[in-house]
């Protein structure tokens, strides 16, 4: 039964795609809107598919990839360690709620500037923000997990003899696993959105990003914006789904992955 309905959402989700085509192709064919601000859909996809071909632009998406990867890696050897301090330590956490909290809620394009100052433009400044953007999920999602685990579990462990670290690798770390994981996934389309959005707003270097941003600036280049915006939101698309996958991979006991199995099991 799981199975057939995420089938049914996949089509659905399909079908919603091919509407959106649809009503964008006929507006712009209709003459409504003008096509320098809105060109058909099959020419914007035509050149998103001719953008495969183009090694100078693969070079640029494979700096985007580069940052995204960086940051994100970064992100969690920061956030998982710390997300465990702060879940298992209360007095730690006590400590630095008021710095998480006051830090939070800044958005990461407003630092741009300050992070440009000091670590110049780049690589460098791109995957700081990336970075930034990322920790949040990943340490707030780690924090949860603990939180939510049985004390009956731990209280074993400890009657037998384990110490604290033991409990933390054998019953915290591998009950919060699964929502660690799932902070990484939103996490992963935060530093895509954070890389793309750098690079548009430097306007120099490479990257997706900076395809974009020049596209805007020439005389005729909206095709060739919605076309980069194609490939952005394809590779997040991809990359949801390779993670997604893995995550069903390495967590099928989780209630959402074995009623799947379960499904896939019974048809």
């Amino acid at each position: 039964m799981r199975r057939l309905r995420v089938r049914q959402e996949l089509w659905l989700g399909l079908l919603g795609v091919l509407l959106a085509f649809g009503v964008c192709e006929a507006v712009s064919r209709a003459g409504l809107v003008r096509r320098s601000y809105l060109p058909p859909a099959t020419e914007v996809l035509g050149r998103a598919l001719e953008l495969a071909g183009d090694p100078v632009f693969l070079d640029g998406v494979g700096v985007t990839l580069r940052a995204w990867a960086l940051g994100l890696g970064l992100a969690c050897a920061i956030a998982v360690p710390l997300g465990l301090l702060l879940g298992s330590v209360p007095l730690v956490d006590t400590a630095t709620r008021a710095i998480v909290e006051l830090l939070r809620p800044l958005p990461s394009v407003a630092l741009i500037p300050l992070v440009s100052l000091l670590l110049g433009s780049g690589t460098a400044t791109e995957v700081a923000l990336i970075t930034y953007a990322s920790v949040w999920p990943i340490l707030f999602n780690t924090v949860y997990g603990l939180g939510e685990i049985d004390p009956l579990a731990k209280d074993t462990l400890r009657a037998f003899g384990f110490g604290r670290l033991a409990v933390l690798l054998r019953a915290e770390l591998p009950a919060t696993a699964p929502l660690i994981a799932a902070g990484i996934r939103i996490s992963a389309a935060v530093a895509l959105i954070l890389a793309v959005a750098t690079e548009i707003l430097s306007g120099f270097g490479e990257g997706l990003g900076i395809f974009i941003a020049q596209a805007g600036l020439a005389t005729d280049g909206t095709r060739d914006v919605l076309a980069g915006v194609v490939w952005a939101g394809t590779l997040g698309l991809v990359i949801n789904g390779v993670l997604v996958w893995g995550e069903r991979r390495l967590f099928p006991w989780t209630p959402e992955h074995r009623e799947t199995a379960e499904g896939g099991a019974r048809v």
